[in-house]
């Protein structure tokens, strides 16, 4: 809440009380929030999904989220990022880092190589994971992946709470 507050300049106190639903904030109030979360103003005011579109995500549905101009595809297996954990299908193609440098967020992360075979750095130590293999990657860690091979590599893994 306090990282929230010095984003937005609304006080923690504010922030809280709405999301406890003890005030009616502004519109303004809103669409501070909404542009400092990266979300639209318009999402706080929809009627509530059908369960099956808030909880079911379908085969060849899947959200693309991260980087839109990177070569590694991210997609979102779950309905949305307001649970407490997301999980994500990344496909690395061949001979490509997932990032020019380690990098870490502040959620636990579990992954699961699906296919192919992918170098991982854990806080600047390579490891080689395969196809089968799973890795969990503490809050804080520096990480990033690498496909070394010639096809394309699947990683399916867990974040909580959701970060991407």
């Amino acid at each position: 809440l306090r990282g929230l507050a010095e984003k937005t300049g609304i006080t923690a106190s504010m922030i809280s009380q709405i999301e406890n639903n003890s005030v009616n904030p502004s519109i303004n109030t809103l669409k501070t929030l909404a542009e400092t979360l990266d979300f639209p103003l318009y999402v706080l005011f929809q009627e509530e999904n059908d369960p099956e579109q808030e909880l079911i995500v379908r085969k060849g549905e899947y959200r693309s989220i991260g980087n839109r101009n990177s070569e590694v595809a991210y997609n979102l297996l779950t309905a949305d990022t307001r649970g407490s954990i997301e999980f994500v299908l990344m496909e690395i193609p061949p001979q490509t880092f997932t990032a020019d440098k380690e990098h870490h967020h502040t959620g636990e992360e579990t992954s699961y190589v699906e296919y192919g075979d992918v170098d991982i750095w854990l806080n600047g130590e390579k490891f080689r994971l395969h196809a089968g293999d799973a890795v969990r990657i503490p809050a804080g860690t520096l990480h990033r992946w690498f496909n070394p091979g010639d096809e394309m590599v699947r990683v399916i893994f867990a974040v909580t709470p959701p970060s991407f």
